[in-house]
């Protein structure tokens, strides 16, 4: 994982009387799953309701130090991300993956050296229908994230910017 030289706070300090077009901060309600250290990267996509075929494939291609946002529409019935796919973020060379739902094996999840965060933790599977879209612009707790915009994560948030902040 890179080191990250960055403070969500920071980016967020200039904006306390409005925040501009292209910039938005997730909503305080994700989980860390593994490494606590801070993670940022190039935004995919991936929208997806209860079926994480899609999040498998696209995290079996190299990352590239991209962030990889599940657009799971908040779902808390079943999980998304778990152990096997935690190791593909890593193995791939991904920086993170944003989960709006689920994961699941969370011991296995948390020695991992990357960024995962999830909303929370349900031990049922995923279905396999082969269902998801990549690479379309997603709804993320109210906030739309496009492919190609720049996702920084630290202790303190998440923010999303459609361009690099540092």
């Amino acid at each position: 994982m890179t080191q990250a030289t960055f403070a969500t706070c920071d980016f967020c300090d200039p904006h306390r009387d409005g925040v501009p077009p292209g910039f938005a901060v997730l909503p305080p309600v994700f989980r860390n799953y593994a490494s606590s250290a801070p993670f940022s990267g190039q935004v995919v996509t991936v929208q997806c309701f209860e079926d994480n075929t899609t999040v498998k494939s696209v995290l079996e291609t190299e990352g590239k130090g991209r962030v990889l946002v599940v657009a799971g529409a908040g779902s808390l019935r079943t999980a998304l991300v778990g152990g096997n796919i935690g190791k593909l973020v890593e193995k791939n060379g991904w920086a993170g993956v944003v989960v709006d739902g689920c994961v699941r094996d969370v011991r296995e999840l948390a020695p991992l050296q990357v960024g995962i965060r999830a909303l929370a933790s349900m031990p049922m599977p995923p279905m396999k229908r082969q269902e998801g879209l990549v690479d379309v612009p997603v709804h993320v707790q109210g906030v739309v994230v496009r492919p190609g915009d720049w996702l920084y994560a630290d202790d303190d948030g998440i923010v999303v910017s459609d361009k690099p902040l540092c």
